[in-house]
């Protein structure tokens, strides 16, 4: 296997930086709000997201750096407020990982990439959609019984 070039390990690490931001934020709104939809769905993703690309930096002997962000990320005032961020930071995550994309023409690389974007954007973004047009409301806490779908 041909090593990564500079280019793909920055591609891996800014991919992983934002995973592990987004992570760190939606921990922080359900610190601050209880254990609330979307935010809870999201997070769990967003560890599945951090998984698979620490997949790729494990394949191709690269250091996985920590998640620095737990108790740096910005937080909000309402659910409203959280929600809507959370369009801006999903809305920005398909940007970036558009950008990322062309730097690179490794398969497994571009794989991971898509799937990541395509989870932000056919899952993430309508769902923090949703919660804005509730109002923040999110659809309530998952309580017994209730049942998790996958994001």
């Amino acid at each position: 296997m041909n090593p990564l070039t500079d280019i793909e390990i920055q591609v891996l690490h800014e991919a992983l930086d934002d995973e592990y931001q987004a992570w760190a934020t939606y921990d922080q709104v359900i610190a601050d709000f209880g254990e609330v939809r979307p935010f809870i769905r999201i997070r769990e993703a967003e560890a599945r997201h951090i998984e698979a690309l620490r997949g790729l930096f494990q394949r191709y002997g690269i250091p996985v750096p920590t998640n620095t962000w737990p108790g740096k990320v910005e937080r909000y005032a309402s659910l409203q407020l959280a929600c809507e961020a959370g369009v801006v930071a999903e809305t920005a995550n398909g940007e970036m990982y558009e950008r990322l994309l062309s730097q690179t023409h490794r398969s497994d690389i571009l794989i991971v990439l898509r799937n990541l974007q395509a989870a932000s954007q056919q899952r993430h973004l309508p769902a923090f959609r949703r919660c804005t047009q509730r109002g923040g409301g999110g659809g309530g806490r998952l309580g017994a019984g209730r049942h998790r779908e996958s994001v």
